[in-house]
């Protein structure tokens, strides 16, 4: 068996040198290490300011190496994105043209929408809008259909106003109380609205069925005129309601009635606006009505004295 080769340096000053810095060096870290544990025992404090100094210390040291370790690992990014610059410059002048096209149709779409609503004059000239609130509360009872508005009597809505949201009607109020009402719905039993086909102006009853949605028998003799997907609008009869209000769309029928849903949607509808009755709002005399009506009173008086 060989003999196992001696650790001694032998007669090596040099050697011997490195083997006694090496046991100092690893004796002071021990040392240093064990003062450590005691300083983080026995004075908190005074470690965390040790700690502070040293990532003071050490801060050029770690940003310079992560900036290293950093641009060597995106050297194959680099690579790639220069192999298929190429590739990625028609891409990106593809995805230009296109949205250069999209801006232009929505300027064109904005210029026309503008222009319409200068020819219609729908929202300057509308009068029957009387103020805008908000649904806080619906019924707890399932057989009959409410919810609850934040507006009352003091502030000007009386039953039977209609309530309507951006996506279409939602009912008329029921019930005032000084500060809010309650709205009945659509698809309770007891809400009747007459209706009729946008497309062809095919009238029609809407009657709720307690169970969000409703019930569409036409007017006309005949079999059912109404298919899937046929939308339903106020008609204005009645005086209630103003005409061209979205109120439902049709899903299926059966025989000679339609079910559809409302548009308007309460559950998801914040903001609604209380509006007129139709009847008065078209009736209602403007202001410069009462003084030609007394011009006209005063000019047939006049005439009648002057004809004897």
């Amino acid at each position: 068996m060989a003999r196992p080769p001696s650790r001694r340096p032998g007669i090596n000053r040099r050697a011997q040198y490195s083997l006694f810095a090496s046991y100092v060096v690893a004796l002071v870290g021990a040392a240093i290490g064990l003062l450590l544990v005691v300083v983080a025992i026995f004075d908190p404090t005074g470690f965390a300011a040790l700690r502070v100094a040293a990532a003071e210390v050490s801060r050029p040291a770690s940003v310079t190496m992560k900036g290293m370790v950093s641009g060597v690992s995106s050297i194959d990014e680099v690579l790639a994105a220069y192999w298929q610059a190429g590739s990625q410059n028609v891409g990106l002048r593809r995805q230009v043209e296109a949205d250069r096209n999209r801006i232009i149709e929505s300027k064109a779409i904005a210029q026309e929408n503008l222009r319409l609503k200068k020819l219609l004059k729908l929202v300057d000239e509308d009068s029957s809008d009387l103020l805008t609130a908000r649904l806080i509360a619906s019924s707890a009872s399932s057989a009959r259909r409410f919810a609850r508005l934040n507006a009352g009597a003091w502030q000007g809505v009386r039953p039977g106003m209609p309530v309507r949201a951006p996506e279409g009607l939602i009912g008329r109020i029921h019930i005032t109380t000084p500060n809010s009402a309650d709205v009945l719905l659509l698809t309770d039993t007891s809400n009747i609205v007459p209706v009729r086909r946008a497309s062809d102006n095919i009238p029609a009853i809407s009657t709720g069925l307690g169970d969000g949605s409703v019930e569409i028998r036409a007017l006309t003799a005949g079999r059912n005129p109404f298919k899937p997907g046929d939308l339903l609008v106020t008609s204005g009869i009645g005086g209630v309601y103003q005409p061209n209000i979205p109120l439902a769309v049709v899903v299926r029928a059966e025989g000679e009635i339609a079910y559809g849903v409302p548009l308007a949607n309460p559950a998801r509808v914040d903001a609604v606006v209380v509006e007129r009755v139709f009847e008065e709002a078209v009736t209602r005399p403007g202001p410069a009505a009462p003084a030609v009506a007394a011009g006209a009173e005063a000019e047939t008086s006049g005439g009648n004295a002057a004809a004897p």
